[in-house]
């Protein structure tokens, strides 16, 4: 089965554990993407699927994933297990490499506690991924990994999200590498507000393009000069 041209429901096994998620996006993308969802979300949260197709329609592939097993949410203190989601996500990347048969360009996007989870599996492989982005994220949940986060990474904060300000505003100082950070005008924590999740896409997909590695958007453009090239979206 391929992993993408179209959504398609996966399983990944680590042991006795069944973690469930989606794909989606073109067949020959430009990376792949890994979703991170937060506290009390998972692979069918809206707004991460409305992001998603975003993403999938300038290239990318994407992977929304749950990070916990339904067992394991239940247990409240696990969506602060920072360790424990950060090897979920590694976990997801090497299955991913395993089904297309190599390493890819690879970028994670963390919401909430996702985000510290995103920034935490980043430091353990920066060779690995090419970008993180944190939508009203808490990336100060990986304090101890950020100064050893080498992806550029991109901050996004609703500006009526008093809650998460802070904790991005110190983790910021925190990071060496490249790094970018934005308030959306109007926004709560959720990004519900109008045009809200617009400008979330908008500035995530300027910060993916703008960092994937030249080989893959070389390829990319190359494509695009194809007149009999299938449309990318899905």
């Amino acid at each position: 089965m391929s992993l993408l041209h179209g959504e398609h429901a996966i399983r990944i096994t680590e042991g006795n554990h069944i973690l469930h998620g989606i794909t989606g996006g073109p067949e020959d993308p430009l990376g792949w993407v890994i979703f991170a969802h937060g506290s009390g979300s998972g692979r069918h949260s809206p707004r991460n699927h409305w992001i998603a197709s975003r993403l999938q329609s300038k290239g990318f592939a994407t992977l929304l994933m749950d990070l916990l097993t339904e067992e394991e949410s239940e247990e409240r203190g696990n969506v602060f297990n920072i360790e424990l989601l950060s090897k979920r996500l590694l976990l997801a990347r090497h299955w991913i490499e395993k089904q297309v048969g190599h390493p890819v360009p690879l970028a994670y996007f963390g919401s909430s506690t996702g985000a510290g989870a995103a920034l935490r599996a980043a430091a353990d492989e920066p060779e690995q991924v090419f970008a993180v982005v944190s939508r009203g994220g808490r990336p100060d949940l990986a304090r101890r990994s950020l100064g050893s986060v080498e992806a550029p990474t991109l901050l996004l904060v609703g500006g009526q999200d008093e809650g998460t300000f802070d904790f991005n505003r110190e983790s910021f100082k925190r990071l060496k590498c490249e790094k970018g950070i934005r308030i959306i005008p109007g926004a709560g924590h959720l990004f519900e507000e109008p045009g809200a999740l617009e400008a979330v896409s908008s500035l995530t997909v300027d910060w993916l393009l703008a960092h994937v590695p030249v080989k893959a958007r070389s390829s990319q453009k190359e494509q695009d000069r194809r007149p009999d090239r299938p449309s990318s979206s899905v």
